[in-house]
């Protein structure tokens, strides 16, 4: 499989590379820093350089893939601003190039609460996030595309487990980085989860386990 991975020099889409290229695929990684191309090659993804905020022809640098994975984000530091133009507009500008090229598959990497009004006391920016999550996961549901909505919990550093818990709607909770890779790993390569939103976060069950649940 030809898989391309926006937010490629990200802290999930880092861990992911590998596991993909384990698998046998191809893994080509978005970045706008041309800083970050040794580090994306090393991880096993080819990089390819576009800014999704920016003016750039996606459907050029995504090409003929068999399936993307949006992974991008505007990251903690930023303000509500860039929650609409990159975790919205972002997630936008890959669901149309990959209809541009005929690209049918698309997993999501949104968040917990997306689905929901944010809770009391978030704050501004964080309110904003979870709206802008919640905006692009409609427009890819909406889009026709073979979608998978992956919405994990609070992200942490720790090591994987392989163990997760996961459905439509699941406890609050935490789950390291490295198994949301290995969920969207296992993700693109189970047809069952085409058409899917599910929330996760660690627990008992392993990964394809979990999933063959849903």
């Amino acid at each position: 499989m030809d898989v391309v991975v926006a937010g490629g020099h990200g802290q999930v889409a880092m861990r992911l590379h590998p596991l993909l290229r384990e698998r046998g695929d191809v893994v080509r990684a978005i970045i706008r820093n041309p800083d970050h191309a040794d580090d994306v090659k090393a991880a096993g993804a080819e990089p390819v350089m576009l800014d999704l905020e920016g003016d750039e022809d996606a459907a050029a640098a995504v090409g003929s893939a068999d399936a993307v994975v949006f992974a991008a984000g505007a990251g903690s530091g930023s303000g509500t601003k860039r929650k609409r133009t990159m975790d919205l507009g972002g997630a936008v500008k890959l669901i149309e190039a990959a209809k541009e090229n005929g690209i049918s598959r698309y997993v999501m990497v949104s968040s917990m609460g997306a689905g929901e009004p944010p809770p009391d006391g978030a704050g501004d920016v964080f309110g904003e996030y979870l709206r802008a999550k919640a905006e692009a996961d409609r427009a890819l549901a909406d889009s026709g595309l073979a979608y998978t909505i992956v919405r994990p919990g609070r992200l942490s550093d720790d090591p994987g487990t392989g163990r997760v818990r996961l459905g439509p709607s699941v406890e609050r909770g935490a789950i390291p980085r490295a198994d949301v890779a290995a969920v969207l790993a296992e993700v693109l390569h189970t047809d069952s989860t085409v058409g899917k939103t599910f929330e996760v976060v660690s627990g008992d069950a392993e990964i394809a386990e979990a999933l063959g649940q849903l």
